[in-house]
């Protein structure tokens, strides 16, 4: 009778079909939880966005920098929020041109790119608007209707 019974447990040592369905059910719940709380999509949404805070305050740091050495703004920046052109750009039409602010290298090497753009850019921009107000004449800079994420505009105004 000894003898039965070691056969009898050698033959119960695997894992039954529940136990493995079980298993495999909790490592996929795990999973899921996991990849809701790290949600790459907006991880990366918020780096862009990150991004864009600092180019906006990068490109109007360069233009005030610009503004006291030389007593004005350029004169391409206008009342309408217009997008800026790259650097390098073949034409500027119908963007504003900071190629004055770039040229030396002084206050900035090269204008920022949006980090989506040629998506929503002008060919020729670099997804970044600037505007000076007309009263006041302070000058704004934002990504508003080009490459908003997640429903934020990103905007620097001095």
């Amino acid at each position: 009778m000894l003898h039965l019974r070691t056969i009898k447990y050698k033959a119960q040592r695997g894992f039954t079909l529940l136990e493995v369905l079980l298993v495999v059910a909790i490592i996929a719940i795990l999973a899921g939880i996991v990849i809701i709380a790290i949600n790459p999509g907006k991880n990366l949404q918020d780096t862009r966005n990150a991004q864009r805070q600092e180019d906006v305050t990068t490109i109007l740091d360069a233009v005030y920098q610009y503004s006291i050495d030389f007593g004005s703004v350029p004169a391409t920046i206008t009342a309408a929020p217009t997008e800026i052109c790259k650097t390098g750009a073949g034409s500027c039409t119908s963007l504003v041109d900071l190629s004055a602010v770039t040229s030396s290298g002084k206050y900035i090497a090269a204008m920022p790119i949006d980090p989506q753009c040629p998506t929503n850019c002008n060919a020729n921009g670099d997804g970044y608007k600037i505007s000076k107000d007309a009263t006041t004449g302070r000058i704004t800079v934002t990504n508003s209707g080009i490459n908003v994420e997640g429903g934020k505009t990103i905007s620097v105004t001095r």
